[in-house]
């Protein structure tokens, strides 16, 4: 596949401005990537419009901008959720027996970035990477509920029980905060149920959702206040882990 050439020179504008602290000049910027003048100063100008790229007015350089370190921190935030979630997830399958998950928002989705799987012979997996959608999955609609993550434009059926109405489904979700976790009762797959709570950070800020999903036969609604009960207190564990490691 051929690459897109302004976007991989700006590309190449941030991999060099990062190996460059003391910033560099458009002249610089002109002679590494084999273009005029002009065209490095247009480059440059798109991306401290976006805030990759900022100028110190002093130097005349260029440097990363404050996007850069925004972005960074989100990954920062997701690699540190996964590390410290890793024994809370195998908890929580162990005191449940089903899969447990771990998810963040991302792309208007609920990203899997890591699970523990259950021994069981009929299990729910949820392959790291999987992006599923937020208003039908327990973890989706914990990062709706908390503010995690915008509301949808669209609200797709995924099985005849999943909630399409805006209103019913802003309802619903106020329930969530409420009661502090989530059902998906065969929303987003038939004879599928699935249970999660938020994780909150130092800031009270959710920064993610941690949840079980298993067969409907074995998570009975007879169940789930007690499965339910579980998802939450390992949620709070995570979440005080999460605060105390600032």
């Amino acid at each position: 596949m051929s690459e897109i050439q302004s976007l991989a020179r700006g590309l190449r504008i941030l991999n060099l401005l990062g190996q460059t602290p003391e910033g560099i000049s458009i002249t610089e910027l002109a002679d590494h990537l084999g273009v005029d003048k002009g065209s490095a100063s247009r480059l440059v100008a798109t991306l401290a419009a976006q805030g990759f790229v900022e100028k110190d007015e002093v130097s005349r350089r260029y440097r990363l901008g404050p996007q850069v370190v925004s972005l960074s921190r989100s990954v920062l935030t997701r690699l540190s959720l996964r590390e410290a979630a890793k024994p809370y997830l195998r908890q929580l399958m162990e005191r449940s027996g089903e899969c447990a998950h771990l998810a963040v928002a991302a792309q208007g989705k609920a990203l899997y970035i890591d699970q523990v799987e259950s021994p069981a012979t009929l299990r729910v997996n949820a392959q790291v990477g999987t992006m599923n959608p937020l208003h039908c999955t327990s973890l989706g609609k914990v990062l709706l509920a908390f503010g995690a993550a915008e509301f949808p434009d669209a609200l797709e059926a995924y099985t005849p029980r999943t909630i399409t109405d805006p209103v019913m489904l802003r309802a619903h979700l106020d329930q969530v905060r409420q009661a502090g976790y989530a059902l998906d009762d065969e929303e987003f797959d038939l004879g599928v149920r699935c249970l999660a709570a938020p994780v909150f950070d130092f800031r009270g800020k959710v920064i993610g959702a941690i949840g079980i999903s298993g067969p409907a036969t074995r998570m009975s609604l007879e169940r789930i206040p007690e499965l339910a009960a579980g998802v939450v207190d390992t949620a709070r564990a995570l979440s005080e882990r999460m605060i105390s490691s600032r």
